[in-house]
């Protein structure tokens, strides 16, 4: 459908709702619209105060982003049943009355957007939601070297997450400053990144960075990275950005992660050429006799802890365990998801 026929459809829909008689202050007039989903179709509502809704359909355990509570615009997880169905929404008010107007060319902008994403229609919501409100974020200094590659090595694992569930990117915590660059309640995964042909010397920072969450376990991946000229082998870093906010169900609350960690979406251009080829990639489980130095070891030996600002070198080469097979690691990233339900 073109803009004006999705905004003709839902100014009928609204209108006809609206001549109907409310049933009851917790009730909605609903209306189903021809945008079908994998969840099903679209709707627009009213409700006893007249506010107009646009209802989105989302599988039964999907969260809706939080943090617009009005006064103009409101989205909210809504369940509605009748006799014969019952079906979650994320539901999308406006609580503003002379913003109609406007508020009927945001849902034609949802509509349209839906029918070209009918697999994951509450992304098109997010995105058309983002894009009016406009947020414009300055540049801040470009990334170094080495913080690409770790960047990178960070979205290696990041992808692993999405490709099995939409919104894991709640997991990665490495943008935060948190200790460890992916968290679940007692799982967590540390990542490390080198282009350093030379050796398998990952740095440490802190006392704390290889200590696992209390009770559960720590994974230290670690990926051997080859810079590459900009049409070789490999994979750009803006595509892996570019993948992960595919992949992701909430690109707004990614970009702002991706933010965090130093990129912008206004500096694709300045990374345009960098490329990465991963040449080797390692996971190990950080056991008691994995080599490290931390907090709880010192305090176990009896060593009083008033060193700060703690970094050092680890190698590798000299784990006493064997590498995580990819099957392993699969099962790490499974149950961190798992734990996160």
């Amino acid at each position: 459908m073109t803009d004006s026929e999705l905004r003709g459809l839902i100014d009928e829909h609204w209108t006809a709702l609206e001549a109907e008689q409310s049933t009851g202050e917790r009730r909605l007039r609903v209306a189903d619209l021809p945008i079908v989903t994998k969840s099903g179709p679209l709707a627009v509502a009213v409700d006893h105060n007249g506010y107009r809704h646009v209802l989105v359909p989302i599988p039964v355990h999907r969260k809706v982003r939080t943090g617009m509570d009005g006064p103009v615009l409101r989205l909210r997880k809504q369940a509605l049943e009748d006799e014969d169905t019952y079906q979650t929404y994320a539901d999308l008010a406006c609580l503003q009355r002379d913003l109609e107007d406007l508020f009927t060319e945001l849902c034609a902008d949802v509509l349209g957007a839906a029918e070209g994403l009918p697999g994951n229609p509450v992304k098109a919501l997010y995105s058309v939601l983002d894009r009016w409100r406009a947020l414009f974020r300055t540049e801040g200094r470009p990334l170094s070297a080495e913080q690409l590659a770790s960047l990178f090595g960070e979205l290696l694992v990041l992808h692993q997450f999405l490709e099995r569930d939409s919104s894991a990117h709640r997991l990665w915590r490495g943008p935060e400053g948190y200790r460890h660059d992916f968290w679940a309640a007692t799982t967590a995964i540390e990542v490390k990144s080198t282009t350093d042909h030379r050796s398998r010397r990952p740095r440490i920072h802190g006392l704390d960075q290889l200590e696992a969450p209390e009770g559960g376990t720590l994974c230290l991946a670690w990926f051997r990275l080859r810079r590459t000229a900009a049409d070789g082998a490999g994979t750009g870093f803006v595509k892996s950005v570019e993948r992960a906010l595919r992949l992701c169900d909430d690109e707004s609350v990614l970009l702002g992660m991706l933010a965090a960690a130093g990129y912008h979406p206004s500096d694709a251009d300045r990374y345009r050429d960098v490329r990465f080829l991963v040449t080797e990639e390692r996971w190990h489980q950080v056991d008691t006799d994995f080599p490290g130095l931390t907090g709880q070891a010192l305090a176990a030996a009896g060593v009083p802890v008033s060193a700060l600002d703690v970094e050092y070198t680890i190698d590798l080469s000299d784990a006493p365990s064997a590498p995580l097979s990819p099957g392993q690691v699969a099962q790490v990233i499974d149950a961190m998801i798992q734990e996160s339900a």
